[in-house]
C-alpha cells in the first residue's frame, strides 16, 4: 500500500493514502477474487473485459477498477456520472483512441454509472465493440434497473459484497501500520476497541478509514495518542448505517420486512424494522407498508391485523415518535403471528385481470337501479330478489355476475384462522345454489 504523508497543500484523506496498490493487498471480495476464480484468472492472464461492479458504498469498486489498469498496463481514465456530461465523455474516447494507436490499452471507469442517462450510456457502446477502450462501471444500484441492456449485453455484471467484521479490522490494523502519518503521529487503537470502530464501519472501508483519521483528531486534540472507548463513543454520537430512501438498500430492507412478515417470524421483522429506522427511514412509510401487508398476507384469515396497522398508523400520526414507532412494531409482530392468507389479493388479481382481457360485461338488467318509470318498462330491476325477504338473507339460484362469467370463482379462502369458517359458508351457500329449483341463469 502506498503510505506517504502529504503537506497541507497536498492532503490526501486516509483512505487514498492506504488504497491498495497491488491485487495481494487487496481486501475482500473472495467470492470473485480468491486463486481460480474466472475473474482472477482474467486478470492474471491480462485478458481483461468490460465489467459493472455491483455494490454498496465502500467496499473497492474503484480501488479494483484501478488495480485492473494497474496490472495489465493501461491507461486509467476515472470519470464521475455525477460530474461529467458529453463533453467529459467526448474527451475520454479521444484520449483512449490516441492510446490505441501507440497499442496501449486503456480502461475508461465510470463511477456511479447508472447517474448517466440513455444516450450518455450509449455513447460508450462503439468503443467497446471496436476495442478502442475497455469499459468498468461502478453502481450502487441494480444494473437490471439502471443500465441499458445494450450495455449490460456487452459488460459481466460482478457483484461485490459488503465487508465483514474481520475484513474491516483488518484495514484498519493495516492502516495503522502502514500510514506514515498516522505512525508520526504514533496513534494506536486500544485493542478492545478495535471491533466497536470495525462495527461503526457497517462494512464499508471507506467510511472505516474516515472514522479512524478522524478519530485520530480527536485524540490527538484531547492530548492523547491513543484511540479508546470513549473517543469512539464520541464518534458513535453520529449514525453510520447505510440507509438510502432512492437506493437498493432501501428497497432490499422494505422487502425484508415485508418477507419476514409474510413467513411469520417477528424476531426477523422487528429486525429489518428496527434497522430501517436506525437508517433513517420515515415511521410514516413503514406504517403506510404495513396496511399493505395486513391486506396482502393475512387477509380474512384474520381481519383484526388490518385494523391494527391503521391504528398503528394513526398513533404514529398523533403522537410521533418514539410511541408511534412502538406501536407499529406491535401491530408487525401481530401480523407477523398471525394466520396468513392471500386468497383476497389473489382474487382481486385475477378479477382485475379479467377486467383488462376481456369484454366489457353489461350489467344484468335485474340488479340495475330503476329510478324512473322508463327504466322500468324496459326491463330495469326486473325480477330483483331482495336477499333480506329470504332465510338467511340469501336467495338460492341467484346470481349477481354477468351471465357470461356466471361460473367464475375467484376467491377462494385458505385453511387457516377466520378464512376457515369463510370457506365453510361460502361452501354451504354454492351448495344451496346448486340445490335451488331457481336458477337466474341456465346451468351448463
Amino acid at each position: 500500500m502506498s503510505s506517504m504523508s502529504a503537506s497541507p497543500a497536498q492532503y490526501q484523506p486516509l483512505a487514498a493514502r492506504v488504497r491498495p496498490s497491488s491485487l495481494q493487498d487487496y481486501i475482500g471480495q473472495e467470492h470473485i477474487l480468491a486463486s481460480g476464480k474466472p475473474l482472477r484468472q482474467a486478470l492474471e492472464k491480462k485478458q481483461l473485459h468490460s465489467m459493472i461492479f455491483w455494490g454498496p458504498p465502500g467496499v473497492g469498486k474503484t480501488t479494483l477498477a484501478r488495480l485492473f489498469a494497474d496490472q495489465v498496463d493501461a491507461n486509467f481514465i476515472a470519470l464521475s456520472a455525477v460530474l461529467s456530461g458529453v463533453k467529459e465523455i467526448r474527451a475520454a474516447i479521444e484520449q483512449a483512441q490516441k492510446d490505441r494507436v501507440y497499442h496501449r490499452k486503456t480502461i475508461l471507469f465510470v463511477d456511479e454509472v447508472h447517474r448517466f442517462n440513455k444516450s450518455q450510456q450509449d455513447a460508450f457502446l462503439p468503443y467497446v465493440e471496436d476495442g478502442t477502450l475497455i469499459f468498468i462501471g461502478a453502481t450502487t444500484e441494480n444494473p437490471s434497473f439502471e443500465l441499458n441492456n445494450a450495455l449490460l449485453s456487452r459488460a459481466r455484471v460482478y457483484v461485490l459484497k459488503s465487508l465483514d467484521a474481520a475484513a474491516i479490522e483488518k484495514i484498519i490494523t493495516n492502516a495503522l501500520e502502514r500510514d506514515t502519518e498516522l505512525k508520526q503521529r504514533g496513534i494506536s487503537l486500544d485493542a478492545d476497541s478495535l471491533p466497536l470502530l470495525a462495527a461503526m464501519a457497517d462494512g464499508d472501508a471507506r467510511r472505516a478509514l474516515n472514522l479512524l483519521e478522524i478519530a485520530a483528531d480527536l485524540a490527538n486534540s484531547n492530548g492523547q495518542s491513543v484511540i479508546d472507548e470513549n473517543i469512539l463513543q464520541a464518534l458513535a454520537q453520529q449514525g453510520f448505517r447505510r440507509f438510502d430512501k432512492a437506493g437498493d438498500v432501501f428497497h432490499d430492507q422494505i422487502s425484508a420486512l415485508h418477507k419476514a412478515v409474510r413467513g411469520s417470524s417477528p424476531d426477523a421483522a422487528l429486525y429489518w424494522y428496527a434497522r430501517m429506522l436506525d437508517g433513517g427511514c420515515d415511521p410514516l412509510y413503514i406504517a403506510r407498508r404495513v396496511v399493505r401487508m395486513a391486506s396482502e398476507d393475512v387477509g380474512n384469515a384474520d381481519p383484526r391485523a388490518l385494523q391494527m396497522a391503521l391504528n398503528a398508523w394513526e398513533v404514529q400520526e398523533r403522537l410521533g415518535s418514539p410511541e408511534g414507532e412502538l406501536s407499529i412494531a406491535q401491530a408487525i409482530v401481530y401480523m407477523a403471528a398471525a394466520a396468513k392468507s392471500n386468497a383476497v389479493y389473489n382474487a382481486f388479481n385475477a378479477v382485475k385481470a379479467d377486467v383488462a382481457q376481456f369484454q366489457s360485461q353489461e350489467v344484468p338488467l335485474h340488479i340495475r337501479n330503476a329510478p324512473t318509470s322508463l327504466m322500468k318498462e324496459i326491463g330495469y330491476g326486473k325480477d330483483y330478489q331482495y336477499a333480506h325477504h329470504f332465510e338467511n338473507a340469501f336467495v338460492p339460484g341467484e346470481s349477481y355476475l354477468p351471465e357470461e362469467l356466471k361460473d367464475k370463482i375467484y376467491y377462494q379462502p385458505v385453511d387457516r384462522g377466520l378464512e376457515i369458517r369463510i370457506a365453510e359458508k361460502l361452501k354451504q351457500l354454492r351448495s344451496l345454489n346448486e340445490s335451488s329449483s331457481f336458477q337466474r341463469w341456465p346451468k351448463g
